[in-house]
């Protein structure tokens, strides 16, 4: 893999190692909390291919989505991406599992879940078979038997505000309050959506695949369009087969 922003005086230095890309994509140095989204896209703006999104992933991109969930505090995704990906099982490699240990880091990092209704299977396999910490997140309007039968397999924490909607600023207190600085959301579309409309992100880590796929596939991000869009800066971009893997940050 090579490096390409910000350029690297000595050209040797552009076939990166893991701990480059680690520092790279690390958040700045401080204490609030760093929002961190991650998706694949095709060249033609798809974010899955049959319905998945690992179907456009690449050896280049299963890499750098490993780092990065090996740097997160947490895990974020939506119960509708659990639904379509399947989270069950261990999310983490050996090598990353050891590095998050030597440098005094939980095993892994907890897996927070965000779910309105709480929509979810408690027999299921994300709950039997998951050997890390998961949270629940949900809304108020989540049914009582829903909430106790979920507690059951999982930490369940309900939003106080009323109705069906999580907002995104809650989420973010909710898990910052528990220690976890460095969040990485790994979608789907409609919780990106929601972070973009709040204005809640730091960081897009994003991956174009050099795939053409057509199709109405969704974008990788959902809902309402904005009134004002959200501006970008460039902060990483590295390239290996084609696969181009962009870190973007708020200015």
């Amino acid at each position: 893999m090579r490096r390409i922003l910000p350029p690297c005086a000595d050209a040797s230095a552009q076939d990166v190692d893991d701990e480059n890309l680690l520092t790279g994509y690390a958040p700045e140095p401080g204490t609030e909390a760093f929002v961190r989204f991650n998706f694949v896209s095709s060249l033609d703006g798809a974010a899955t291919h049959q319905g998945r999104s690992g179907a456009l992933g690449t050896a280049a991109d299963h890499r750098v989505f490993m780092l990065l969930r090996r740097l997160a505090d947490v895990i974020l995704v939506g119960a509708g991406t659990v639904r379509a990906e399947g989270y069950e099982g261990e999310l983490l490699d050996d090598a990353s599992r050891a590095w998050r240990l030597a440098h005094g880091m939980s095993e892994r990092p907890i897996l927070a879940v965000a779910s309105g209704h709480l929509d979810l299977d408690e027999h299921g396999a994300l709950f039997s078979q998951n050997p890390g910490e998961i949270l629940l997140l949900t809304s108020a309007a989540a049914p009582a038997q829903r909430i106790a039968a979920l507690g059951q397999v999982a930490e369940v924490i309900t939003a106080e505000d009323s109705g069906a909607g999580l907002d995104p600023h809650w989420i973010i207190k909710t898990l910052h309050d528990r220690g976890m600085r460095l969040i990485h959301a790994e979608g789907g579309p409609t919780l990106f959506g929601d972070f973009l409309r709040a204005d809640a992100i730091s960081s897009l880590a994003l991956t174009y695949s050099p795939l053409l796929v057509a199709g109405n596939g969704p974008r990788i991000a959902g809902g309402a369009h904005l009134e004002v869009p959200v501006s970008m800066e460039l902060h990483l971009l590295h390239e290996q087969d084609g696969t181009l893997l962009a870190d973007y940050r708020r200015g």
